[in-house]
């Protein structure tokens, strides 16, 4: 999430659900929390019953939107206008947290001369390839002037263009610390500064210029709302903001799937820290997660150029990377906690490769796979449906039906001679060679698929790490019915068997998977929750993997286990091979034998309850929350207080784990040419980043260092803003037969689609469209539409239409509503659609996927595609041809008998009366 590593240093959410009960006001953008995550939205509400303000700014009106005090409309793609103009606001007004901003953020650092702004160059930043469509920020002069110098730390001329890499910013630099791969100068803790913010080259002057043009009338002229409706906004959030008050920002996929989201969320990374209200209760920006353990498949890591704790994985052909010591080099900070990165890198390696990872060895470097191109999941499918993969693995992800184009990536799947599939049930990428309605016919697919029944969540232990980066144990309750197993066993068991099927092989290429430590098998068949045995073999203990993530000291014995003893935090770490870890971040959270901490649940007088669960890192709630306190290290209020300096006890103190050295005190000041912590100042909060301080600014970028209003893609309209460069330039588009694009704009698609999550189903549908249970309450597609659209078409409620893109067309049931309304953008009516996307062929409710609308398009800086804004056209009736019927029957309700002790409205199928 480099939208929040690039203000903050890591990117994650920085406070947890439950304090959101502590905000004064919050602020919805990009998320419909109430429907999407119902359970933690039960922390917003306490909120609002203690008198706080919510806010919800979105295109549709959900219920979500009925239950805030405000709802503002907004049009698709239009969020960075938006919350430009709340920036601009803050600024014009002088609203902003003077003291906070002076003392923890980057706002007096002065930039490079030669560097122009978007406002200079008519929305393109200095520094742009054509050639390339990339920029190079050495060429632009992104980066810091070097204090002392009186001129551009760089000279661009010595710069040759950078060409788009897939390798650019990996790892930590993708969690936003992005400065050692993709900024100019590492040495940010001696750019030439400013206390007076006059310097006409530091940040908050760019700043100022950068935003002056989102004016209240602009705002309403890009987004569609009323300038009174986004004055209001911008009061409130300011008058809930300052030492006595706080706001905090949640988002969801409704800011991350577009072609500019990490520049949306670092508008909002930008407006937090002008405000004062990062590292504070009831403050921050809360990134919702859509599953149950997304935060911790980034953290561990199952992306393809990172390494668990956002360490980058190393690039094939990269001088810079050959070798263990230059790709220490090129990925660790001479300055803040990233100075640690030998220590990181090298206990992962003896975690992974144990007694083979010797300092003689380069402690196994060399058996890390390098990557040699872009192996993202667009990239790959696109690759994929050209004939470029031979077979492929898939678990716990229905591309099939939930990938965006998804016909696209059906197609690759049909080009594959074998493809692998873990699930609970047969989803879209089990059957779509036999039951794809637009398929060909069997006979013409070659693929050979391998159906692997999956165990479900109750018939497998692990940990999962939610939304607030806390990490908390599932214990099993049952064994897996039949031959379902587990993914863990899964895996687990594929790797013992290809371990001994290389057994006896002496190539140095398999040496890597023969020296891999693989050795989790239970010392004793586990026991279920009644006492009875497990039947399963095989099985791996999990919490021996959560052993090995937290981490050992190798040197030392622990006497009550004869084994390793496991390290109490990340603190211990060491680049000698003395120390493994698996992953750095985690280290903590099983700090001794038979306690596991993910596993804990103790209530206490605590409010943060550090007692259930961990938190990475160290188990702290709320990240940088040294900020919570003033330069001197008082708390901003008695009020907000969370950490402070105890004079006494010379140490940090309060009601949360400080995420700062514990015994620094504020007065501390770094000597000259100091590295790692020692160069981190006491009143320097943001500790990864390598300067301390919240960046409101940040070359790490690689779409421009400030964000900046573009079109989606696919938009009827052009950019008002900024007309010569419509579209974010850095954009990849994957344009062929298969995914054709409808650039901007055209009158064949006028109409402007969302999609969106309904609580009754989940994601795709590979679950909740197998629960008759849930098919009765949400039974099938729909499309939500104004009364002013359908009226124009000739749609009724409840009646078919369809919807079309430059990708295909679906039909769908008109959900007319009031819910959604036109926009007047630049004088022009705008209509807008909602399309849920859980539906498609396979399982008892099927019809007309959403997906199969979206197109391939990724953002430059996470390959993250553009479903929340992109151009269709609609009509009244059904598609002709064959229509998708239920791949499985409806499962029988299990009884119809009454239930005792139960109302009449909740008996089976409730039916009033039912029973009597």
């Amino acid at each position: 999430m480099p939208g929040l590593g690039a203000s903050f240093g890591r990117g994650a959410a920085t406070n947890y659900q439950q304090d959101m009960a502590n905000s004064d006001c919050i602020l919805f953008m990009g998320s419909n929390m109430a429907e999407a995550q119902p359970v933690g939205f039960r922390w917003p509400m306490e909120a609002k019953e203690r008198g706080a303000t919510l806010i919800h700014v979105d295109p549709r009106f959900t219920r979500m939107s009925a239950v805030c005090d405000l709802y503002v409309g907004i049009r698709s793609g239009s969020d960075i206008g938006f919350l430009g103009g709340l920036v601009n606001y803050v600024l014009t007004n002088d609203r902003w947290f003077h003291e906070y901003v002076l003392a923890y953020t980057n706002a007096s650092t002065i930039i490079e001369e030669g560097f122009q702004d978007a406002e200079d160059l008519a929305g393109l930043f200095s520094g742009f390839d054509q050639q390339h469509e990339s920029y190079d920020s050495k060429r632009g002069h992104w980066g810091f002037e070097k204090a002392g110098s009186g001129q551009a730390e760089q000279d661009a001329s010595k710069h040759a263009p950078q060409a788009k890499s897939p390798h650019d910013g990996q790892g930590h630099a993708m969690d936003g610390s992005a400065e050692p791969s993709a900024s100019p100068s590492k040495d940010t803790i001696n750019a030439q500064r400013d206390p007076t913010l006059q310097h006409p080259r530091c940040i908050m002057q760019i700043l100022r210029r950068h935003f002056a043009r989102y004016t209240p009338e602009v705002v309403s002229q890009v987004c569609g709302c009323k300038p009174e409706e986004f004055l209001r906004v911008a009061e409130l959030l300011c008058t809930n903001s300052g030492r006595e008050r706080t706001t905090c920002i949640a988002y969801a996929l409704g800011w991350t799937q577009h072609t500019t989201g990490v520049q949306i969320i670092r508008t909002a990374g930008i407006l937090q820290l002008l405000l004062g209200n990062v590292g504070r209760p009831g403050g921050g920006i809360m990134a919702l997660r859509g599953h149950s353990t997304i935060q911790g498949a980034t953290d561990i890591s199952t992306l393809y150029d990172t390494l668990p704790g956002y360490l980058p994985q190393p690039a094939a052909h990269d001088p810079a990377q050959e070798d263990l010591s230059s790709y220490i080099a090129d990925g660790g900070m001479p300055t803040g906690y990233w100075a640690n990165f030998s220590k990181f890198i090298v206990s992962l390696l003896k975690a992974w490769y144990g007694d083979a990872a010797t300092p003689e060895s380069d402690f196994a470097f060399s058996w890390l796979p390098r990557v040699d191109g872009d192996y993202s999941q667009l990239a790959y499918f696109d690759r994929m449906a050209k004939g470029g993969v031979k077979g492929y693995f898939l678990a716990g992800q229905n591309p099939a039906g939930g990938g965006p184009n998804a016909g696209l990536h059906r197609a690759g799947l049909r080009n594959l001679e074998w493809l692998v599939v873990l699930d609970w049930f047969e989803t879209e990428s089990a059957v779509f060679w036999k039951d794809d309605p637009h398929g060909p016919p069997p006979s013409q697919v070659g693929t050979e698929v391998f159906f692997i029944p999956a165990a479900a969540a109750q018939e497998k232990e692990g940990s999962l790490t939610n939304t607030q980066r806390l990490v908390q144990w599932h214990k099993k309750a049952i064994d897996p019915s039949g031959d379902c197993r587990s993914d863990a066993w899964f895996f687990y068991n594929l790797g013992k068997r290809l371990k001994q099927l290389y057994a006896s092989s002496t190539d140095p290429k398999d040496q890597a998977l023969l020296n891999l430590t693989w050795d989790y098998d239970f010392d004793e068949q586990p026991r279920l929750p009644d006492g009875t045995l497990s039947r399963i073999e095989g099985e791996p203990d999990l919490e021996k993997v959560l052993m090995e993530i937290n981490g050992h000291r190798l040197n030392e014995t622990d006497p009550r286990t004869g084994r390793p003893r496991l390290l109490s935090n990340y603190s211990e770490l060491k680049d000698d091979g003395t120390t493994a870890c698996g992953c750095w971040i985690y280290s903590g959270v099983f700090p001794e034998p038979g306690r596991n901490r993910a596993d804990e649940r103790k209530l206490t007088d605590n409010p943060i309850q550090p007692e259930w669960g961990f938190a990475w890192p160290n188990n702290v709630r709320v990240l940088y929350n040294r900020a919570s306190a003033d330069p001197e290290g008082r708390p901003w209020s008695e009020r907000k207080k969370l950490v402070w300096w105890d004079s006494e006890k010379r140490r940090w103190v309060g009601l949360d784990k400080p995420d700062f050295e514990l015994e620094k005190p504020p007065d501390y000041q770094p000597a000259p040419g100091a590295k790692g912590m020692a160069a981190i100042a006491g009143t320097q909060p943001f500790i990864t980043k390598a300067d301390g301080l919240g960046w409101l600014y940040s070359p790490g970028i690689k779409d421009g260092p400030l964000p900046t209003h573009y079109e989606p893609v696919e938009s009827p309209l052009g950019n008002l803003l900024y007309p010569k460069h419509n579209t974010n330039p850095t954009v990849r588009c994957f344009e062929g037969p298969l995914n054709q694009i409808a650039h901007t704009p055209t009158a064949d698609y006028p109409v402007v689609a969302t999609t969106f999550r309904l609580t009754e189903h989940y994601l795709s549908g590979p679950m909740s469209r197998f629960n008759s249970w849930l098919n009765e309450l949400q039974p099938e597609m729909f499309a939500e539409l104004s009364h002013e659209l359908a009226a124009e078409r000739g749609i009724v409620h409840g009646g078919w239409m369809t919807i079309q893109t430059a990708r295909g067309r679906i039909e769908a049931r008109a959900m007319v509503t009031r819910r959604l309304r036109p926009f007047v953008v630049e004088g022009r009516v705008l209509h807008q659609i909602g399309l849920p996307f859980h539906w498609a062929f396979a399982g008892e409710s099927v019809g007309g996927n959403a997906n199969d609308l979206t197109a391939l398009l990724a953002d430059v800086n996470v390959s993250m595609h553009e479903s929340k804004a992109f151009a269709c056209q609609v009509h009244a009736g059904r598609l002709e041809g064959p229509a998708p019927h239920p791949t499985v029957p409806t499962s029988p309700w299990p009884t119809l008998d009454p239930i005792p002790d139960t109302p009449a409205s909740a008996q089976p199928e409730g039916r009033l009366g039912h029973g009597k």
